[in-house]
C-alpha cells in the first residue's frame, strides 16, 4: 500500500474502504478520491507520463502530484491549463450568458441619458465585491454609483417591494442588483409596475420562468448555455464588466477616457469567489488564481486596511485562500451580519487611505462581536437540540429553531454544527413578535439542500427560500416548523442514495512520516487554489501512533504522532473538544490510521510541516 519511498499509492480497499476504514471515529466512511472521480488506472498513467516532461516539476513528486491532480477530475490534455490557469485561455465569451446584450444595453443606455443608476446588493462578501467592481467601473467612465445594501434583520435578503419604492421615490431609473434578485419574482413585477427598470446579475438556481426585468443574467438560469455554474456573483459581474468594455468602446465612450482596465478589480473577484465557497474550476480557477496575485500587491486600499487591522500587514507575503475565506471575508461579512450591511462595500470602494482604515477598524471591533454572538448560539443550539431530541438522530438533515436568534450568524452556526455532526444542518431564529423564522442551512456532498428547500418552497410550506447544493437560506412561519421538518427529511430520504446519506471522506493517498516534507509541501502551491471543487490534498497515515497530546484554550488539541521507523510529525486538530478525536488524541489506546492536510511549520524560522487532522480511525488489531 505504501512504496519504500513514501510517496503516494493507492489503496485497493474498495471505494467506500479507504484503508478498510468503514466508519471513522466521526462516523464517516473513507474513499479513495479516485475511485470516488471514477478515475482509471490508465487515465492515471496519462497524467502521471505528460507531468514527467514538465520541466517545473521535479521527477519525485510526479507521482504524488500526479495523483492528487486526477482525483480532481483533471485529463492529460488539460493538465498544463489546470497547473498554469490563465484568463487568456479560459475566458468565457460573454454572449453566450442569456440577457448579456439586453443587460449590456439597459445599462449603457441608461448611462448615456445621465440616468439615475443604482447598484442593489446583497450584505455578503460576494454581495459587496460584485457592487465594489461596478462602482470602480462606473467611476471610471465617470459616473458616480449610488449603493444599496437592505439590512439583514430589519429587511431580510434581496430586494423588496419596500426597497423598490424607495428608490423610485428618490428618483432612480435603473436598479442593477448583484448577487440576488433571481428569485424576486413579486418585487421586480413590482418594480415594472412602478415603471422602475431592474437589470438581475446573479448566481443563484432559478425556476425555469425568470422574473420580470430588462435583463437576468445568470449562469444557473434554464437554458444558459455559458457552463460557467460555479461563478460567484462577482465572477458574473466581471464577465458583464469585459461586455460592457467592448460596447462602450464600441459606443465612443472611451474617446476621451482611458478604457477601464478589468485586471486592476481581479482581487475583487477572486475574493467573492472564495468566500461564496463556489467550486475553483476552470474560468472560476482562473479568476481566483490571477485574482489572488493582484490582490498580493495590495492595491485596493480597503484590503491592504483589512489585513493591517488583522496583523497580516507584512506588504511582502503572498495572499492565498486562507486570508481570503479567514481573514479578510469574516470581517466585511461582520457589516452585514451584526451591523451596518453597505460597510463592505464602502470599503472595498474607497481609495483613500484614512476613510479604509477607520472602515476596517469598525469592521474587525464587528467581527469580534460577530464571534461572541455566533458562540453564544452555537452552545445554545447544541443545548436545544440535544434536549429537545433532535440530535443524536437518524434523520438526515437536523433542523433547529428557537427565538430571538441573531440572523446574522446562524449560517455560520449551521455550517459549525454540520462539521461536528457531519450531516446537513439548518438553524432557524424565531422573530417571538412576528412568529417568523429565518433559517439557514449547510449541506454535505450528495445532498442537495437547496433543492429540498425550494421543493418545501414550490409546496407552499415556505414564505421563501432557496440556495445552492451547500447551502440554503428560508423564511417560515413558526407553527409550520415542525411540518417543514418532516418534509426536508421526508424529500432527502426519498431523492438521495443511502451511501449519500452518510458522509464520505476522499482520501488523495497515503505517505510515510518520512515522507512529509517541507519540500513536497513548497510544490503543493501548483495545485492551489485550494477551495470547492479543488480541496487540498488530503493524506493518509497508517498505523501510527499517538506521542504527547496537549488540550489547548479554544477546545484545540495538539499531538505528535509517530511511526514504526521512529518518524515524527506534529499535529494539530481544530474545535476536538468533547469530540471522539479528541478524546482519541488525549487518551490514546493503540494504533490508529489519520488522515490530513499538511501545513507550514515557519514558528522560528524553522521552515517545516505540521499535519491538520481532519479524521481518524483505530486500526485493525
Amino acid at each position: 500500500m505504501m512504496s519504500a519511498a513514501g510517496t503516494v499509492v493507492s489503496s485497493n480497499e474498495g471505494p467506500a474502504s479507504y484503508l478498510g476504514v468503514v466508519r471513522s471515529l466521526t462516523g464517516r466512511g473513507w474513499r479513495d478520491r479516485l475511485d470516488g472521480a471514477g478515475v482509471s488506472q490508465a487515465a492515471l498513467r496519462d497524467i502521471t507520463q505528460r507531468m514527467a516532461l514538465m520541466e517545473f516539476v521535479e521527477p519525485e513528486f510526479v507521482e504524488p502530484l500526479a495523483r492528487f491532480v486526477a482525483g480532481r477530475g483533471v485529463t492529460a490534455d488539460g493538465l498544463d491549463v489546470f497547473l498554469r490557469p490563465t484568463l487568456k485561455s479560459l475566458f468565457p465569451d460573454p454572449n453566450c450568458f442569456m440577457d448579456m446584450g439586453a443587460a449590456v444595453t439597459a445599462i449603457l443606455d441608461a448611462l448615456q441619458a445621465n440616468a439615475k443608476i443604482c447598484v442593489f446588493a446583497d450584505y455578503d462578501v460576494d454581495g459587496a465585491t460584485s457592487a465594489a467592481q461596478l462602482v470602480r467601473w462606473f467611476r471610471a467612465v465617470g459616473y458616480d454609483l449610488f449603493v444599496y445594501v437592505p439590512d439583514r434583520v430589519t429587511e431580510g435578503y434581496g430586494p423588496s417591494n419596500a426597497a423598490f419604492d424607495s428608490l423610485k421615490s428618490k428618483g432612480f431609473d435603473l436598479v442593477i442588483t448583484v448577487d440576488c434578485g433571481a428569485m424576486a419574482h413579486r418585487p421586480l413585477e413590482h418594480a415594472a409596475s412602478i415603471g422602475l427598470d431592474v437589470v438581475v446579475i446573479d448566481h443563484h438556481l432559478m425556476r425555469e420562468d425568470p422574473p420580470k426585468a430588462r435583463a437576468v443574467v445568470n449562469p444557473n438560469r434554464p437554458g444558459c448555455t455559458s457552463a460557467q455554474g460555479n461563478l460567484a456573483a462577482a465572477g458574473v459581474v466581471f464577465v458583464v464588466l469585459a461586455a460592457l468594455n467592448r460596447e462602450a468602446e464600441k459606443r465612443g465612450l472611451f474617446s476621451d477616457k482611458p478604457r477601464p482596465d478589468l485586471m486592476q478589480w481581479l482581487d475583487l473577484s477572486a475574493l467573492g469567489a472564495i468566500c461564496d465557497v463556489t467550486a475553483l474550476t476552470g474560468f472560476n480557477r482562473a479568476l481566483a488564481s490571477q485574482g489572488l496575485k493582484v490582490m498580493s500587491r495590495r492595491q485596493n486600499a480597503g484590503i491592504r486596511a483589512l489585513m493591517e487591522v488583522a496583523g497580516g500587514s507584512d506588504s511582502q507575503s503572498l495572499m492565498n485562500t486562507f486570508h481570503s475565506g479567514f481573514v479578510i471575508g469574516p470581517r466585511i461579512n461582520a457589516g452585514g451580519r451584526v451591523g451596518r450591511s453597505d460597510l463592505g462595500v464602502r470599503l472595498l470602494s474607497t481609495d483613500d487611505d484614512v476613510e479604509a482604515a477607520a472602515l476596517a477598524g469598525e469592521l474587525d471591533e464587528l467581527n469580534k462581536l460577530r464571534r461572541d454572538v455566533e458562540a453564544q448560539v452555537l452552545d445554545e443550539a447544541i443545548r436545544t437540540a440535544e434536549t429537545q431530541g433532535l440530535w443524536p438522530t437518524e434523520d438526515p438533515v437536523v433542523v433547529i429553531a428557537r427565538a430571538d436568534w441573531h440572523p446574522g450568524v446562524i449560517g455560520i452556526v449551521a455550517g459549525r454544527l454540520r462539521e461536528r455532526w457531519h450531516k446537513p444542518v439548518i438553524i432557524i431564529g424565531i422573530d417571538p413578535v412576528s412568529g417568523m423564522g429565518k433559517g439557514s442551512g449547510r449541506s454535505q456532498t450528495g445532498i442537495n439542500l437547496g433543492e429540498a428547500v425550494g421543493a418545501a418552497f414550490e409546496s407552499g410550506l415556505l414564505l421563501s427560500g432557496g440556495g445552492h447544493a451547500m447551502a440554503a437560506g428560508l423564511s417560515v412561519d413558526a407553527e409550520r416548523i415542525p411540518e417543514l421538518r418532516r418534509f426536508l427529511n421526508d424529500y432527502i430520504c426519498t431523492h438521495a442514495s443511502a451511501d449519500d446519506l452518510i458522509e464520505t471522506v476522499d482520501v488523495d493517498g497515503i505517505l510515510s512520516l518520512k515522507a512529509a516534507s517541507r519540500a513536497l509541501f513548497d510544490r503543493f502551491d501548483l495545485l492551489a487554489p485550494y477551495g470547492q471543487g479543488n480541496p487540498e490534498p488530503l493524506i493518509a497515515f497508517s498505523d501510527v501512533r499517538i506521542g504527547y497530546a496537549q488540550a489547548l484554550k479554544g477546545g484545540h488539541v495538539r499531538c505528535e504522532i509517530s511511526d514504526a521507523s521512529g518518524h515524527k510529525l506534529k499535529a494539530i486538530v481544530w474545535r476536538a473538544e468533547g469530540t471522539a478525536i479528541g478524546d482519541a488524541l488525549l487518551r490514546p489506546s493503540g494504533l490508529v490510521h489519520i488522515i490530513g492536510r499538511l501545513k507550514a511549520d515557519d514558528y522560528m524560522g524553522r521552515r517545516g510541516v505540521q499535519l491538520e487532522i481532519e479524521d481518524i480511525a483505530l486500526a485493525a488489531r
